[in-house]
C-alpha cells in the first residue's frame, strides 16, 4: 500500500476528512518553499501538492498563474522542485504530490522523471493536461517505481471517461468542484457532491475535491461528501500578499491551520 493510501486509511479510521494544501515551487523562492513544506506538514496537512511552475498553466486561475510567472522569472525549474522535496523529506513524512503540466515532464524525460521523483521522495504525480487515452505508458512507468498516478475529473467528465480514469489511477481521484480554472470562490456548487457520487460508483479510491475551496467552512462542507479537501489559490494568495515578510512561513502556517478550525 502506498503512503497516500495509508494516509487515507488512517483518516478513515479516525473518522475525519483530509487536508491537502497546494503551493507553487519557487514562490516566492526555493528556500521558502522548502520551509513551507515543513510548516504545512507541522500544522496538519495530510498530503501536500507542490506545483511545478509552467509558462502556460491553462487550468490555473490568476493567483497561481502569477505564482508560476514569478517562479519562472527566478529561473525555477522542475529540477529545483525535486531538490526542494528531497531536502524537505529529511524533516517530514507527509505524502507529496508533484503537480505539473506534461510539457516540463516530457522535456525532463519520462523515465528520468519517474526515477528521480521517487528518489526525491515524491509519492504521486498529477499531470493536469494528460488525457487517460494518452497516459497508459506514463502511468505504467510511475506504478513500476511505486509512484501513484493521480488524475483530475470534472463535472463534465463522462461516465465512460470516469471508468477509464479509475482503471489507471492510484492513490486518490482529484475531483474538480466545477468546470473552469482554479481560484477561490465564495461558495461551492452542487456539482462537486454529484461528481463525487459518480466517481464512487466506478472506484473505491478516495476522492479529494479542489478548485474553489478556500475557507474553513468550505473545507468542512467538502468533508461531508468527499475524503479530502484541496486548498490551493487561497494559500498561494497568502504567500503573494506576504511577499518578502520575514515571518511569511509562520503566517502561512497560521492561515493553513485556520482552515482546519
Amino acid at each position: 500500500m502506498s503512503r497516500i493510501r495509508e494516509t487515507f486509511a488512517a483518516l478513515k479510521h479516525l473518522g475525519r476528512g483530509g487536508f491537502i494544501p497546494f503551493i507553487t515551487a519557487g514562490h516566492p523562492d526555493v528556500a521558502t518553499t522548502e520551509l513551507l513544506l515543513s510548516e504545512l506538514a507541522a500544522v496538519g496537512a495530510d498530503i501536500i501538492e507542490l506545483g511545478v511552475p509552467f509558462s502556460d498553466p491553462v487550468a490555473d486561475g490568476e493567483v497561481i498563474q502569477r505564482a508560476s510567472e514569478r517562479a519562472l522569472r527566478n529561473g525555477v525549474t522542475l529540477r529545483d522542485a525535486l531538490t526542494c522535496i528531497a531536502r524537505a523529506r529529511q524533516n517530514i513524512d507527509v505524502p507529496i504530490v508533484l503537480f505539473s503540466y506534461f510539457n516540463p515532464l516530457l522535456k525532463f524525460g519520462e523515465d528520468r522523471l519517474a526515477e528521480e521523483a521517487k528518489r526525491a521522495g515524491v509519492d504521486a504525480v498529477l499531470v493536469t493536461d494528460l488525457t487517460p487515452e494518452e497516459a497508459q505508458t506514463w502511468t505504467e512507468k510511475l506504478i513500476q517505481r511505486g509512484l501513484d498516478p493521480i488524475f483530475l475529473v470534472a463535472p463534465t467528465t463522462s461516465d465512460d471517461r470516469l471508468a477509464q480514469i479509475a482503471k489507471q489511477a492510484r492513490g486518490f481521484i482529484y475531483a474538480v468542484s466545477r468546470a473552469g480554472v482554479t481560484g477561490a470562490r465564495d461558495q461551492l456548487t452542487s456539482d462537486a457532491a454529484a461528481l463525487v457520487k459518480r466517481v464512487r460508483a466506478v472506484t473505491d479510491l478516495p476522492v479529494a475535491v479542489g478548485f474553489g475551496v478556500s475557507t474553513a467552512e468550505q473545507v468542512r462542507e467538502v468533508w461531508r461528501f468527499a475524503d479530502a479537501a484541496v486548498v490551493g489559490s487561497a494559500i498561494v494568495s497568502q504567500i503573494e500578499k506576504l511577499g518578502g515578510s520575514p515571518d511569511l512561513t509562520n503566517r502561512v502556517g497560521d492561515f493553513a491551520r485556520s482552515l482546519l478550525a
